[in-house]
């Protein structure tokens, strides 16, 4: 029986998760953390029945307790109780499917705590890729990718000498406004964003798929997951979200993942790893495929994701700017407060007066968080 604790539980990769785990039962889940949706919360603390589960406010805590008195499950809250899920004694896998910085800490303190990772935070790797990466291999912790890509990237280097790899192709859909310039999006609101042709993410993600920053984001976690420099990996467009990611060797030869655009095959091969199991669901088939397409992605148009190359290109606090830039602005244009263009627009501005510092501490990591969110705020 595998143990696992998941942050993040009521978001879509953490109930995708869960599906994974009904699906198999062989899983027990020990803890589960959300951050206010104590209504699915409390359904998953009745069907799973976990030792522990966190919410970040107090005020929600004080709620869930009320709510589940009749079961065994203790209720904690804010970092302390993320942080607590995370170090959980008995659980061999954290599947960080938190949204934001929020999950660096958690993560860290799983690493030391010897946990294995099944990493769904992006911005984890992100802003602290030169402190997690190396922790980890001191801790002899794997971490493990649940992104799609990253997932594809990491079957596709299976058997082979990472030191034979020429460089990664990392593959997107190109978004629901793919091959449209920028004087056809001044008008763009949320809904419009949030229709994404392949997946059914949540919406901040899904908004950073349609500016091409999630890809941004994508480029430099590759980096830090698979030891390779930011222009060795190459973005390829391809629309019908079929090739998941592909890795050129230096023979030539190019191994890629295909599949569904379904989020629970990486998310089943990270929790059984290196074992493959059956999963439900459709099959490609590739008579009523036909044809796959493949294009160059516009970085005019979408620079977001130049913005990204040229952070992770500098590394150290640069990537955190761009990160949490993008978090604030896509977090206001879901609000209305801001345009469509204008979360590009915010990212650039706040790179553009940054101080960089080389190798940063996580105090500095958050520090330069809470001062881009300073900038962005004082702008309004």
């Amino acid at each position: 029986m595998k143990t696992i604790a998941i942050l993040g539980s009521t978001g879509s990769i953490g109930t995708q998760t869960l599906e994974v785990v009904r699906e198999n039962g062989d899983i027990r889940v020990l803890g589960i953390a959300a951050g206010e949706n104590i209504a699915l919360l409390e359904e998953q603390i009745r069907e799973f029945h976990p030792k522990k589960a966190a919410v970040w406010s107090e005020e929600k805590a004080k709620e869930l307790r009320m709510k589940t008195a009749d079961t065994d499950t203790k209720i904690v809250s804010g970092m302390e109780g993320l942080i607590e899920i995370a170090v959980m004694e008995d659980t061999e896998v954290l599947v960080t499917a938190i949204v934001g910085m929020i999950g660096i800490r958690p993560t860290i303190e799983a690493i030391k705590a010897g946990k294995d990772i099944a990493l769904a935070n992006k911005e984890t790797l992100v802003t602290a890729g030169h402190l997690i990466m190396p922790l980890a291999e001191r801790k002899e912790v794997r971490i493990l990718p649940v992104d799609s890509e990253h997932s594809a990237i990491f079957q596709s280097l299976q058997g082979n000498d990472k030191s034979s790899v020429k460089k990664i192709l990392l593959t997107a859909s190109g978004g629901p406004f793919r091959g449209r310039k920028q004087e056809e999006l001044l008008e763009i609101r949320a809904e419009d964003a949030l229709k994404h042709p392949n997946w059914t993410m949540g919406a901040k993600i899904t908004i950073d798929s349609s500016t091409m920053v999630n890809k941004g984001l994508e480029v430099i976690e590759a980096k830090w997951l698979f030891g390779v420099d930011v222009d060795d990996v190459q973005v390829v467009v391809q629309p019908q979200s079929i090739i998941h990611s592909m890795v050129e060797y230096k023979d030539g030869a190019i191994l890629a993942q295909l599949g569904t655009p379904d989020m629970k095959l990486p998310i089943q091969y990270a929790l059984y790893y290196p074992e493959r199991r059956y999963l439900p669901g459709e099959r490609l088939d590739f008579w009523s495929i036909g044809k796959l397409d493949f294009e160059k992605p516009d970085m005019d148009t979408f620079y977001g994701l130049r913005l990204a190359y040229s952070a992770g290109r500098q590394g150290g606090t640069l990537p955190t700017v761009f990160n949490a830039a993008n978090e604030l602005a896509v977090s206001m244009f879901l609000k209305g407060e801001v345009k469509y263009l204008e979360i590009s627009e915010i990212i650039e501005d706040c790179m553009s007066v940054h101080k960089n510092i080389k190798e940063p501490s996580l105090e500095e990591i958050l520090e330069t968080e809470t001062a881009t969110y300073e900038r962005i705020n004082s702008r309004r």
